[in-house]
């Protein structure tokens, strides 16, 4: 296994700055953000792709020494009006991860509001199914991310369908694969450790994000969490300053013979509001992870 960090987190910074800073901390992966512009979380420049681009990203992982563990788009490809244009993305990340050596695309499955949990999935088939075998014509894998994405829906329900394991089945059923985040289960009462086991062939990337649970804010929110602009009932923090046993966690994805990568996202409010704070907060997931992880 490797220890990396999502890039995702730095939008201001350009990805050669990223990646020195990250190797002299000790990481040894990115996984690079490739949103198309006017967003600044481009690192890759997927929308414009070409000769140039790819030499600079090359040149820019042979002086650090890093790993590219994935390019990452998560982006809602079932939008009713917006869905085209990501699945066109999607494409265009796959093709630069195919001409970086990259072995993975990151991604959402995402959500029609409008549309029952039925009538999405069966949506998704007809959208993953091109993308799915494009990616593996340039042997590329795409992973999913099991985030809920709850703001992606009007009332508060999943706006990402990869949120369980029930979903992950169907997820494999199509040949995607999973990116593994802990934190989104136990917020969902699912137990992080056991919820993995059985899956651990179809784990193609980690992400190693924590969480807090706020005492006492679900007995005003209830499971589905605020109606009224609040703060909800647990917020998401850097690895070590949560609840995730990430000792189990690693001790898993080890036994389950996973040897990928481990990657760092960055979304704690109390480590965020400047790019000091950020890598702050990025040391201390490297310090809490980088002990636990074999080599």
């Amino acid at each position: 296994m490797k220890l990396g960090l999502l890039t995702a987190c730095l939008p201001e910074s350009h990805l050669s700055d990223i990646a020195h800073w990250a190797a002299g901390q000790g990481f040894q992966a990115l996984e690079v953000a490739a949103w198309p512009s006017p967003d600044a979380r481009n690192h890759i420049r997927a929308d414009r792709f070409d000769t140039a681009e790819s030499e600079q990203v090359r040149k820019i992982f042979a002086e650090t020494g890093l790993a590219l563990s994935s390019i990452a788009y998560y982006a809602n490809n079932l939008h009713p009006s917006e869905g085209p244009q990501v699945n066109a993305h999607v494409r265009r990340c796959v093709e630069a991860a195919a001409e970086l050596g990259g072995q993975s695309v990151g991604t959402f499955v995402g959500r029609d509001p409008g549309l029952s949990v039925r009538d999405n999935l069966r949506k998704a088939e007809d959208v993953f199914g091109p993308l799915v075998e494009h990616a593996r014509r340039h042997g590329v894998e795409i992973v999913i991310e099991n985030c809920p994405m709850k703001s992606w829906h009007p009332d508060g329900y999943p706006g990402n369908l990869a949120y369980s394991p029930e979903l992950w089945e169907w997820l494999f059923g199509l040949g995607l694969k999973l990116n593994y985040d802990p934190s989104h289960l136990v917020p969902l009462g699912i137990d992080p450790v056991a919820a993995a086991r059985p899956y651990m062939s179809h784990i193609a990337h980690v992400q190693a994000k924590d969480v807090e649970i706020l005492p006492g804010q679900i007995n005003r929110f209830s499971f589905y969490g605020p109606i009224s602009g609040e703060k909800g009932w647990y917020r998401y923090r850097v690895p070590g300053r949560g609840q995730i046993a990430w000792t189990a966690i690693i001790d898993a994805l080890q036994e389950g013979g996973y040897d990928g990568v481990v990657s760092v996202e960055h979304e704690d409010p109390v480590w965020s509001g400047s790019a000091e704070k950020v890598r702050t907060g990025l040391v201390i997931a490297h310090d809490t992870l980088r002990p636990l992880i074999p080599g």
